[in-house]
Order: C-alpha cells, then sequence, then structure tokens
C-alpha cells in the first residue's frame, strides 16, 4: 500500500511541495516521501492507539471532512514533521499539509471503496498495519450489495490476475 500511497503524493505534490519556493528543490523528493510515511503512519498510530472504529467510520463516509479527527491529527503530524526535518516554517509546513493530506486521503477513501481497486483494501490495510493477518473488520462494516460484490469481485480478481 505504501508504493501506492507515494504514487497519490507524488500526484497532490505540485504546488505544495515541487512548486513551494521554502522548500529546496533536491529535498522535494524526501519531503513527499516523508509526506507518505507520515500520512501511513498517522493512519497506523490511529488504528493501534484503539481509534480503529473512527478509521473505519472514516473510510465508510466516503470522503474526509475539515472536522474529521483523523485527518486532524495526520495534517498536525505531517506539519510537525515538515517543519522538524527539513527546516521550514511552521506556518509553509502546515500549508504544505493542508494541501497534500485531504486531497490524497479523498483518494484513498475513493479507491478502498472501489471494489475494482484492490490495491487499496481497507482490511488488508488494517491487517497490515495492526500486522494480525486474522483481523475481520467485516463486522465493523454496514451490510451493503456493494461490500458482498466487492469481496467476490476481489476474488474473481484475485483468481484470474486482474
Amino acid at each position: 500500500m505504501l508504493d501506492q500511497l507515494l504514487k497519490l503524493v507524488e500526484q497532490n505534490a505540485g504546488q505544495a511541495i515541487v512548486g513551494n519556493k521554502a522548500i529546496p528543490d533536491q529535498l522535494n523528493n524526501a519531503a513527499i516521501k516523508e509526506v507518505t510515511n507520515q500520512i501511513f503512519n498517522g493512519l497506523k498510530g490511529q488504528v493501534t492507539r484503539g481509534n480503529m472504529e473512527q478509521v473505519i467510520s472514516l473510510f465508510q463516509a466516503g470522503s474526509t471532512k475539515a472536522t474529521s479527527p483523523v485527518i486532524d491529527s495526520i495534517i498536525q503530524t505531517v506539519t510537525s514533521s515538515l517543519s522538524s526535518k527539513f527546516n521550514i516554517a511552521p506556518d509553509v509546513a502546515r500549508s504544505v499539509a493542508d494541501q497534500i493530506v485531504p486531497p490524497v486521503m479523498n483518494q484513498v477513501i475513493k479507491k478502498t471503496n472501489d471494489p475494482r481497486d484492490i490495491d487499496f483494501d481497507l482490511q488488508q490495510m488494517l491487517r497490515g498495519m495492526t500486522g494480525n493477518s486474522q483481523l475481520d473488520i467485516s463486522g465493523m462494516l454496514p451490510a451493503t450489495p456493494k461490500t458482498t460484490i466487492g469481496s467476490i469481485g476481489q476474488v474473481f480478481s484475485k483468481l484470474f490476475g486482474k
């Protein structure tokens, strides 16, 4: 999942990182990787601190909200990391986080809810974050035909290698 997340951050880093004069060009790739790691670690941290239901709820909501505690926490983590590791003013680091984290999370949420996109499977993501390969979140998800169809679609796509 980390590779796919990196691609999404790269796609959204144009003005926020690459076009930002406060971030030297030679640090662009490192800043993009740092944002990616902090988004992943932020989600993982929420899960390991016992906030799995909040994370699942965020992914079931379909899009990020400005008031989401999970997103706010990730933005704060990205801000702090960019500021300290790249010696960027806190307000500039916050601006970068505000420009990248919500759109990237929206894309991750969309992909997770798309049964055809097996690269972003919420259960697999949470299994990886918790280290519990037997984790079953089906009881925490609302029962919808989409979930069932998605599961069947994922099985067939794995069987036939698509």
